[in-house]
C-alpha cells in the first residue's frame, strides 16, 4: 500500500513527499482507520516502526482550520526531549497546512510557556507535570479537548506519572477520543486502558515485547563495570563499524563515570545526557549526537526513552537492566525505519537472571560472543559492586532499646515545654506589660477608673 491509498489530504501527501515517503509502515497502515473512526484505540507496535506518524497522520486529516483558543488535540509524552521530538515531526508534516501547536515542559520558564498558549492554539505536546501546572494556574483551558494521545504510557508509568495523569483526566472532557501506543504491555498499563478506555481497538502489528527482526543481537559475559569500560574502549577503536553509538546505562552515576573515561579515550567523540544536566545542555548533546559531531552518546534509560535518531549503526547496553522492557526500548533506538542494526548487551553474573528474563520475553536467545583474551580483566570494583562488609559481633555495641551507665534523667528546669499561646498569656498577667499602645491606653483608662 503508498500513502496515497490512504484517505489523506493533498497537503498531508505534498508534505510526506517532500519527505521521501512513498509507504506506510504496517502501523500506520492498521491504525489510519481506527483514529479516523473516533474510537479509542490501543496500538502495539515495536519502536522505530513510525508510531508518531501513525496517529498523527489521521488526526490531521480530521483536524479542521479553527480559530478557536483553546487546543482541540493533546499529546502526552514522558520527557522533555520527546515533546520536542513530536513537535519537530508535526512541524514536518503541516508544511502545507495551517495548524498552530507547541510543546509545554518543565525545567523552563513557565511564564513563556504561558504566553506561547495564550496565543491560541490546536495541539499541545506536553510532559503531565508542566500540562497540569498550566491547567491548574487557568493559563491553559482544556475544556475543547477532543482527542487524547498517550505516548510511552508505559514510561510514564515507571517515572510514578500515574497520580498526575488521573489529575489531568478528571479536567478533561469526557466525551473525547483516547488513543495509545507503546511498544510494550505491563499490567499497570493494562489497568490504565480499563480505567480510562471505553471499548477500545486494539491495533497490534506483533507480541509486545518482539524485537524488530532487522536488530542483530550480541552479548558478552563481562567480571564487572571497569571490564566492561576496557572492553568498550577496544571495540570502539573500529571507527568503520561503530559509526554512531548509543550506549545505555542504568543510572546518572554510571553515566557520568563512562563519560570521564572515554573524554580522555576517545576526546572530542562523546556526549551525555542525564536528568541533572540542563534542558539546553542535553539538547546540544542530542543535536551533536544527531549530526555526527560526537559519534558516541551516553544515556540514562529515561532520557533516551522515545527519542527517534536516524542511523544510529549500535545500541550498547553497559548494563543489563533488571526490567525487560527496558531493553526493548533501548535496542530499538537502532534499526528505525527497516534499516539494519546491532545491538550488544554486557553482563555480569549478577547481571544474568536479567538476561534471562529479556529472552523469556523475546522468545528468543541472544548470541553470546566470546570474550577478547587481549582485554585487561579489572580489579577495580566501583562503589556499588564492591562488597558490604557486614559486623558480625561486636561485644561493645549494644542494642539501640538498650539504655547505657550514662544515662540521666533531664533537670527539673530543662524538662518545661513549650506552652505556645498559655505560657504568653502567664507572662502578660505576671509582668502585666501591654503588647501594644492600644493596649496601653486601655490599662491607662482602666488605672484611671479604679482612682
Amino acid at each position: 500500500m503508498a500513502f496515497q491509498d490512504l484517505n489523506l489530504s493533498t497537503q498531508l501527501l505534498n508534505a510526506l513527499d517532500d519527505l521521501g515517503f512513498k509507504t506506510p509502515t504496517a502501523i500506520q497502515e492498521e491504525a489510519f482507520s481506527p483514529v479516523m473512526s473516533g474510537k479509542d484505540v490501543v496500538g502495539i507496535a515495536q519502536t522505530g516502526t513510525g508510531k508518531t506518524y501513525a496517529y498523527m497522520l489521521p488526526i490531521l486529516r480530521m483536524l479542521s482550520y479553527s480559530v478557536q483558543q483553546n487546543p482541540r488535540v493533546l499529546v502526552l509524552v514522558p520527557t522533555r526531549e520527546l515533546v520536542v521530538q513530536v513537535i519537530d515531526e508535526i512541524e514536518k508534516l503541516t508544511t502545507y497546512i495551517n495548524v498552530r501547536f507547541t510543546g509545554v515542559y518543565g525545567g523552563t520558564n513557565i511564564n513563556t510557556q504561558k504566553q506561547a498558549v495564550s496565543q491560541g492554539l490546536d495541539i499541545v505536546v506536553a510532559t503531565p507535570g508542566r500540562l497540569y501546572d498550566l491547567a491548574a494556574s487557568r493559563a491553559l483551558q482544556l475544556k475543547s479537548i477532543q482527542k487524547l494521545v498517550i505516548d510511552e504510557v508505559d514510561v510514564m508509568m515507571d517515572l510514578g506519572f500515574r497520580h498526575q495523569l488521573m489529575n489531568i483526566f478528571d479536567i478533561l472532557p469526557k466525551h473525547r477520543q483516547n488513543i495509545m501506543f507503546s511498544a510494550t504491555m505491563t499490567e499497570e498499563v493494562e489497568t490504565l486502558i480499563s480505567d480510562i478506555f471505553t471499548s477500545p481497538q486494539k491495533v497490534s502489528i506483533a507480541k509486545s515485547g518482539t524485537p524488530l527482526e532487522n536488530i542483530s543481537q550480541y552479548g558478552y559475559k563481562v567480571t564487572n563495570f571497569y571490564t566492561k569500560v576496557n572492553l568498550l574502549e577496544d571495540i570502539l577503536q573500529d571507527l568503520d563499524s561503530y559509526q554512531k553509538v548509543l550506549l545505555f546505562v542504568g543510572n546518572k552515576k554510571m553515566a557520568d563515570r563512562l563519560f570521564d573515561r572515554f573524554e580522555k579515550t576517545f576526546p572530542d567523540q562523546c556526549a551525555v545526557i542525564h536528568s541533572n544536566k540542563t534542558q539546553n545542555y542535553r539538547l546540544r548533546s542530542i543535536e551533536q549526537f544527531e549530526s555526527g559531531e560526537h559519534r558516541i552518546l551516553i544515556a540514562t534509560d529515561v532520557m533516551a526513552r522515545g527519542l527517534d535518531i536516524d542511523d544510529i549503526t549500535h545500541v550498547i547496553n553497559v548494563d543489563t537492566p533488571e526490567y525487560p522492557e527496558n531493553y526493548m526500548h533501548r535496542i530499538g533506538r537502532t534499526g528505525r525505519a527497516q534499516k539494519q542494526g546491532t545491538s550488544l548487551v554486557l553482563t555480569t553474573e549478577k547481571e544474568e537472571e536479567y538476561l534471562e528474563i529479556i529472552e523469556d520475553l523475546m522468545e528468543m536467545k541472544v548470541n553470546q560472543l566470546d570474550f577478547p583474551d587481549h582485554i585487561t580483566i579489572s580489579d577495580e570494583l566501583t562503589p556499588e559492586e564492591q562488597p558490604k562488609v557486614k559486623e558480625i559481633y561486636n561485644p561493645h555495641k549494644r542494642p539501640n532499646d538498650e539504655v547505657g551507665a550514662a544515662f540521666h534523667e533531664k533537670k527539673a528546669k530543662n524538662q518545661k515545654t513549650n506552652q505556645g499561646g498559655s505560657y504568653q498569656r502567664e507572662i502578660k498577667k505576671k509582668y502585666k506589660k501591654p503588647k501594644t499602645k492600644g493596649d496601653k491606653t486601655f490599662n491607662l483608662k482602666h488605672k484611671k477608673r479604679k482612682k
